[in-house]
């Protein structure tokens, strides 16, 4: 049997091993089709998530798949010309062994994919709407995406002055010290101090990169990277693989 062109029984490993519990057919669908949408689209693609919502998300996927034309995905609130524009967006990136690589490289770095309606999924992510988050690809311990519910973001320059970084040290400490979890980016000045803080108070800091969680960027900030994953939580829309760009910088802003 097979599952939008794959072997079953090889997507139902992949999916398997970076996600928890027991899953059925269905289950493992759906989950592997929010993965292959996490990286076959640009964060934010609001077209995207309008056909998942409408649709479902493996309903959705196969109609890519299939090559169906924009006319078939056309609806009341989505014209035939931006179904086309979303299409031809999408089809260069449709690369069914690359779909399975982003599991493979998941599993590897024990990634868990989470999906919208999963246990612990930021209830925050609704205010963004249609353009919100299709899947969140994580690293580090389970329970820190709860954390998201009493979190504060601390995010700011990376060529940051010395009383910037002073005055974000005591920021995130005095946070955590009154039980919120801090989000930053990761980034060099005031995102690293951020996690550095909360990290020192032995508060609950989570990271949001703009490229996969497989690979720590920027190199420089590995170590605090590493660290963070063993005591809080590393995150990302896209999948492992991914590189950062300028535009994934601008709308992972947005998450965080």
């Amino acid at each position: 049997m097979t599952m939008f062109g794959f072997k079953e029984a090889e997507v139902a490993e992949l999916v398997r091993a970076v996600s928890p519990g027991t899953l059925d057919r269905e289950q493992i669908e759906s989950r592997f089709a929010h993965a292959v949408w996490s990286g076959l689209v640009e964060p934010g693609d609001g077209i995207a998530g309008l056909l998942v919502a409408q649709h479902g998300a493996g309903a959705a996927l196969a109609a890519v798949v299939e090559r169906r034309p924009a006319s078939r995905l056309a609806s009341d609130v989505l014209s035939e010309a931006d179904a086309q524009l979303a299409l031809d967006r999408w089809m260069p990136r449709l690369s069914p062994p690359t779909m399975l690589q982003w599991l493979r490289q998941a599993a590897r770095y024990g990634v868990r994919l989470n999906i919208p309606g999963d246990a612990g999924w930021p209830e925050g992510f609704a205010d963004l709407q249609h353009n919100g988050p299709l899947a969140l690809w994580t690293r580090g311990r389970e329970d820190a995406l709860a954390a998201l519910a009493h979190s504060i973001a601390l995010v700011g320059a990376r060529a940051a002055t010395g009383y910037g970084e002073h005055i974000t040290m005591e920021a995130s400490a005095g946070l955590v010290d009154r039980g919120f979890a801090v989000v930053s980016g990761a980034a060099y000045g005031i995102d690293g101090m951020a996690h550095r803080a909360a990290l020192a108070s032995r508060g609950q800091t989570i990271a949001f990169l703009a490229g996969g969680v497989d690979r720590f960027y920027p190199s420089g900030h590995d170590a605090l990277l590493t660290k963070i994953v063993e005591q809080g939580l590393v995150a990302s829309e896209l999948p492992c693989g991914s590189a950062p760009t300028r535009w994934r910088f601008l709308q992972r802003n947005c998450e965080i």
